[in-house]
């Protein structure tokens, strides 16, 4: 390539970044956003490929996306891979759901009633602060190296965002809309349903992302230990036979699923939420 040729390829790069920053800033806000949130991992996936090319990264702990790529297919066309995944997605759920509701009900209920706050409060304070990771060989010895001791670390790491969201987002609500109940005589239940989840909700939905993320670091912990399945067994098995690649694809496949559920999650939030979406 003569130095003619490499200026106007130059030139014709700049052009097309520059049409494409003239299209983001011509479409909707809310569109945008979700482009650049698509775009932005493969940027890094770029700039990493072309990190290792030049020698720039030690290939040998940091190997180019392209060898992992490769990687990925073969753990995927033979299996192991998507049973992993699933392996570690089930205990995600069910963690979710038996932390989730929980934490839900009791953060609503506390920031409705100011003489369970004060009972439940200082429990929470007190435990929160305590690693997660720190009680799994508590949590093992209670329930063992079976699928209920993941489940139950899940459940613990989801419980904490979400009842100390739920509980601040009720209190933020203004108290006019609850004075306007007790006025009209509503129950504790319709209190709960009409004022109290709705008026938490943009509180609630944040905790609902943070626990989700805290759920998968402590899914893929509790799974280093005991366990034969699931994206952190695979991840600590690849360690102890030097597969790097593998390591990296565990360690991806988590980052992924961490992103798709906050991108749900914000959608969900959209629907659910609808003036929220507007600032």
């Amino acid at each position: 390539m003569t130095t003619i040729q490499r200026m106007q390829w130059r030139v014709r790069v700049a052009q097309s970044w520059s049409l494409t920053l003239r299209r983001l800033t011509t479409i909707q806000p809310a569109k945008r956003d979700r482009l650049i949130g698509l775009l932005s991992p493969f940027v890094l996936m770029l700039l990493w490929e072309w990190a290792a090319r030049a020698g720039l990264i030690d290939i040998r702990f940091f190997p180019a996306p392209s060898q992992i790529f490769g990687t990925f297919v073969k753990m995927a066309e033979d299996g192991t891979l998507w049973a992993n995944t699933w392996a570690s997605l089930q205990r995600l759920f069910w963690g979710a759901l038996l932390g989730g509701i929980p934490a839900l009900v009791l953060g609503v209920a506390m920031g409705l009633f100011r003489p369970l706050r004060a009972a439940i409060d200082p429990l929470v304070a007190l435990t929160y602060p305590i690693p997660k990771s720190a009680i799994l060989p508590l949590i093992l010895l209670i329930f063992g190296l079976g699928e209920a001791s993941k489940i139950v670390m899940v459940a613990i790491g989801v419980f904490y965002p979400i009842c100390i969201n739920a509980t601040a987002g009720v209190l933020e609500i203004n108290k006019i809309y609850l004075d306007v109940g007790r006025n009209f005589r509503a129950t504790r239940w319709q209190t709960f349903r009409t004022v109290a989840l709705p008026g938490a909700l943009p509180f609630i939905m944040s905790g609902l992302k943070l626990g989700v993320g805290m759920g998968l670091i402590l899914i893929a912990i509790a799974e280093m230990i005991g366990a034969k399945s699931g994206l952190g067994f695979m991840i600590w098995n690849a360690w102890e036979i030097l597969a790097v690649e593998m390591m990296y694809i565990g360690l991806i496949m988590v980052a992924l699923i961490g992103y798709l559920f906050n991108m749900l999650l914000t959608e969900l939030e959209q629907v659910l939420i609808p003036w929220k979406a507007d600032k």
